[in-house]
This record gives C-alpha cells, structure tokens and sequence, in this order.
C-alpha cells in the first residue's frame, strides 16, 4: 500500500468514526473560504496531520487517546500563507524567519531565494531548500530566474542559466520559478530568459512575474505573452486591473516598506473584479516588522482597513494562494484531504492568531511555541562572502570632474519614499577644486557601490537625493538587491571609508557612521545577507540602523529598505552599479556628471 493510499484508507476510516483522530476541534466557527461562507458550530477531526473531517458533530472520531480542543467560538481560519517574499529581507535564516511568523497565524511561506544566489549561485539555494524542507510549516521554494538581474548591467557573485533551472526543477521542495525580472529581456526575445519559463512550464510549474514599468502598451503585452503568471509590482490601480484582465494573478504586496495594497485594492473594492484573481503578499519584510508588527496578520489587518470584506481578505491569502501555486488539493482551505493547517482566532476584523495548527500538530499558542525548531547549520563557505581587495581610504570616495566647467548637470538617483521605484533627478552642481562635494541643503549625498564578491577593488560613485541628512554621516550595507555588492551612502568621504571598512571586518550586515563613529550595526555573516540569531534579536539590532539614520536627519519611514534597493537595476528609474549609473527606463549607462 502507497504512503497516499494509506493516508486515504486512515482520513476515510476516521470520517467514518472506525479511526480515532488524532485531535479533534469542537465549537468552531469556520471560515470556509472555499464556499465563502462562516459557520458557527462546526468541528474538525485530524488524522495523520491532515482533516479528516469537518462538520457540525466530531464526536464519533474522539478516542482515548484522541486530544480535544475547544474552540470555545472562536473563527477557524484556514493557515494563512503568503505567496512572494524573500527570506533575506528578514535578514534571518528560514527557521528563524518561521519562528517569527509561524506564532502569528502564517503556515505556508513561497520564498524566492534570489539574494542568497546573487551572492552563491545554485548552492546557495541549494541550502534554502534544505532547510525550508525541516520546518513545522510549509516553505516552497521559487528557483531564482534572474541571476543576474540584468545581464551585462551587473555583475553578481554568481550566475544562474536554463542549465541550474532544469536541474533545480527536479529538487523535492521547488515549486516553481522566481520573479522573472529581466523583463525587457523577455519581451525582447531573449532565449535565455524563454527558455527558463518554458523549462518551468514543461515541469508543470508556477512562473512568477515582476514587470517593473509603468508603461502598459506592447511591451507588457509581450511580457506577459512569455509566461509570467503572476506579478507584486503594480504600484496604481490600472497596474491590477490590466494584468487581471490578462490572465495573470495581481498580487498586492504590503511589506516593510512597499505600501501597494492601498493603491490597487480598488480595482476590488470600487471597479468590482473578481477578488479570485488577487492575491496577499509581503515581498519584503524586515525583521523588526516580524518581531513588532505581524507578517500576514500584518498584511490582513491591512487589507480590511483599506476596504475588502474580511472574507475576501482571507482568501487573497489562503485559497486563492494554494490555487495558483496548484497545491489546494494540499492547503488554503480547511476540508478533508488537507492538511490540518488551522489558526484559532477571536476577531476576524482585528486578527490575531490565539492558537496555531500546522501539519496536524499545535505549534504555538498565544505567540509562544509549543514545539521545538529544528536545527541547521550553514558552512563555513556561507559566512565568508565580503571580499574586499584593501582597505578603503576617504580618496575613494571623491567624484572627480574630469573638464574645468563652472557648473555641471548632475544625474541624481531620486528615492521615493514607500515605494520601489526611484526618481531621476538633475541638478546643476558647481564643482570645488575639481571634485563634487554634497550638497545638504538640497538634500544632495553620496553613494557609492564596493565591489565585494571578487576583490577587484571596484568603487563606483554616483548622488542620491531623498534620505535628508543633515550631519556627517554614512550607511554602508552589503544587503543592496539584486548583485548585493556593498552599498555606501553618506555626507562624509571619511565617514564612508569608516563604515565600509568596519562592514567589511564583520562579514557582512549594515553599519552607520556619524562623526567617524560607529553608531548602528546589525552583522549579517551568512552570505552578508542572514543572521542566525532569532529575528527579535536581529530587529533590536537593526533598530540602531533606524536610529542612526534618524540620527543622521533621515525622517524615512524605512530608509534601510529603500537604500537597499539603489541598486536594484530592474526597476526604474535610476540605479547604481558595479558598472556605473543606469537608466532602468532606457536599460542603458548613463553618466553621473555631464559636463
């Protein structure tokens, strides 16, 4: 007898009342988000990790040993699951990532590991799927499709192609493929890029989308022609409903520092489309976000503060998720064959998980865990990652006018607070004895991109606008999506050399400097990206980066998610690479003085 067959054989045996269940829950109220429906009253019976049965009276599959749960009329909602975010961007490991949002109600986890292969390649992908396979909950992971991001604009630590995709395919645990962010190269015909989807498709697999631009004419139309299934880059409401209306799912993310619920939920809540095609996301949350805020508790008491009904809100993040990935035969919905993935909750309006079932088994109650983690130990290779070739002096950090002209045009990477996408600005900058210095009252610093992977001693400059310092500062991180070099932004040439040479002796993490003192750090050792300390530790720590940058003048509302993203060559306008300043909406170099 298959393991299936025997699973089938005990779920019958227990509906049937022959098998005693392992745990039984009476006196629920469930949220059955497959038929849209709440009903008081109902009982589940678990068996082997999975429901066996759902119904008004559970008694007959109660046995001696079987454990009993009131619910006492609290909602039983399906375990909520969230359908794109990066492990990374909680700077923390998988299992400490689970461990910060698992208590919270968040049972399944579509992780897309593309920071880990910036940096790795395959086998640091390789190491999430090892360790997303030990966890109490569910955790898929999306192979990476973009490694680089945008080929011949960036030069990561690695390299991913259709050769690495074929074989991750056939990994237990893969569910599809990552966001497929070169998107002017699969609307261009780029074999590369095609044949990774198709590679996917042929395996029966999910491709996730990322079209980064808001121009919604032929080249997304031949975006969306190549494969992509689903995409959390629309920032305004015509971005969801045009890629709706196109067969894609919209998904709606509200991470850290991305706030694109609010803007798109409309196309829902006012134009009435079918929030069937909607889905919840997160993308990117940081660890102080886990810790204090939620993650899709977060996210859901978002959603219905902007408008969608509760019920709606809850599918966006259980069935409408499982059905697109192609595992609600598994999950998204408590019915039989599932597994038993249950959260306990009081308010559906103010949601907060009270008790937390995955995989059949309690795992936490009232935020605290019921059952032990496991335990992964990354190797050496992992922690050692920041290359440097020497030390960095205050001189590499000067940007030098090449010509005598009294004044320059500069290009100026606009931030923008909230949102992915950055500005290009231009300012007329005079030049003092022939290099360019900042300019605070216009809100003028810094920015510079440290090769890290090879040692090359790579130092590239560039300007920033947006972060308001008003001292001598500087932020050096070795988190800066996607090639995930080391990224220095600051007021002070002396004060830029101090951080990136203190980031570097730590392995990896984020550092800010004011008056040449350190005064925030948070240590990332495992591929300059993850701690393994547990993400409330992590967050106090990250915490001093908030505060140092708050010390710096900065009033962002998370300056270290967006100074993150600067060299992010997806998505437009401007960013800073290891190959100089580009134009994403032209996908072309540009100078940063024109003079």
């Amino acid at each position: 007898m298959t393991s299936s067959s025997k699973l089938t054989r005990a779920l019958v045996g227990t509906a049937m009342g022959r098998v005693p269940a392992d745990t039984v829950i009476l006196n629920g109220r469930w949220v059955c988000v497959q038929s849209g429906e709440i009903l008081p009253g109902t009982d589940i019976a678990i068996k082997d990790g999975h429901i066996a049965y759902v119904g008004k009276d559970a008694r007959h599959t109660i046995g001696k040993k079987t454990k009993v749960i009131d619910a006492k009329g609290r909602y039983l909602v399906p375990g909520l699951l969230d359908g794109h975010m990066h492990v990374e961007s909680g700077m923390v490991t998988v299992t400490e990532f689970v461990r910060a949002v698992a208590v919270r109600g968040t049972t399944g986890m579509f992780v897309d590991p593309h920071e880990i292969a910036n940096v790795f390649g395959l086998k640091g992908v390789k190491l999430m799927v090892d360790e997303a396979q030990m966890q109490p909950i569910h955790v898929w992971v999306q192979m990476p499709s973009c490694v680089p991001s945008a080929p011949g604009l960036e030069t990561p630590g690695a390299s991913i192609g259709p050769k690495e995709v074929t074989q991750a395919m056939k990994w237990k645990g893969i569910i599809g493929l990552g966001e497929m962010m070169n998107f002017p190269g699969v609307f261009m015909g780029d074999k590369k890029m095609l044949e990774e989807m198709a590679i996917t498709h042929a395996h029966g697999k999910t491709v996730g989308g990322h079209y980064a631009s808001p121009d919604l004419g032929l080249p997304f139309h031949g975006y969306v022609a190549g494969g992509a299934e689903d995409d959390h880059e629309g920032t305004m409401l015509e971005d969801a409903v045009e890629r709706v209306r196109q067969g894609m799912k919209a998904m709606l993310r509200y991470g850290s520092a991305w706030f694109d619920v609010a803007s798109q939920v409309g196309a829902v809540t006012q134009l009435g489309l079918d929030s069937r095609r909607f889905l919840l996301v997160t993308d990117d949350s940081h660890a102080q976000t886990l810790s204090q805020d939620g993650h899709m508790d977060r996210v859901l008491r978002h959603a219905i503060e902007q408008g969608l009904d509760p019920m709606t809100a809850i599918q966006m993040m259980t069935i409408n998720t499982a059905e697109h990935f192609g595992v609600a035969k598994e999950m998204g919905m408590i019915a039989p064959g599932r597994w038993a993935d249950v959260v306990l909750a009081e308010d559906l309006n103010n949601f907060h998980a009270d008790m937390v079932i995955a995989k059949g088994q309690v795992i936490a109650e009232q935020g605290k865990w019921k059952v032990n983690l496991p335990k992964f130990t990354y190797p050496a290779w992992a922690k050692n990652s920041v290359k440097l070739k020497r030390k960095l002096e205050p001189e590499d950090f000067k940007l030098q006018v090449k010509s005598r002209a009294s004044k320059v045009k500069a290009n100026v990477i606009g931030v923008i607070e909230n949102q992915a996408p950055t500005r290009h600005l231009t300012f007329e900058i005079q030049p003092e004895n022939g290099e360019i210095k900042v300019d605070m009252e216009r809100d003028i610093a810094k920015i510079a991109l440290v090769e890290r992977h090879k040692g090359t001693g790579g130092v590239i400059m560039g300007l920033v606008s947006g972060f308001g310092f008003t001292a001598k500062c500087a932020v050096a991180s070795t988190v800066a999506h996607d090639s995930h070099h080391m990224i220095v932004v600051g007021t002070d040439e002396a004060s830029m050399a101090v951080a990136a040479n203190r980031l570097a002796r730590s392995g990896g993490g984020q550092v800010v400097v004011k008056d040449g003192k350190v005064i925030g750090k948070v240590e990332l050792k495992i591929a300059g990206l993850m701690s393994t300390e547990r993400a409330e530790v992590v967050a106090r720590k990250a915490q001093s980066i908030l505060e140092g940058f708050r010390a710096c003048g900065c009033t962002l509302n998370n300056p270290n998610m967006q100074l993150s993203l600067l060299a992010l060559v997806v998505i437009p306008e401007l960013r800073i690479s290891d190959k100089g300043l580009v134009d994403v909406t032209q996908f072309k170099f540009i100078p940063v003085l024109e003079e």
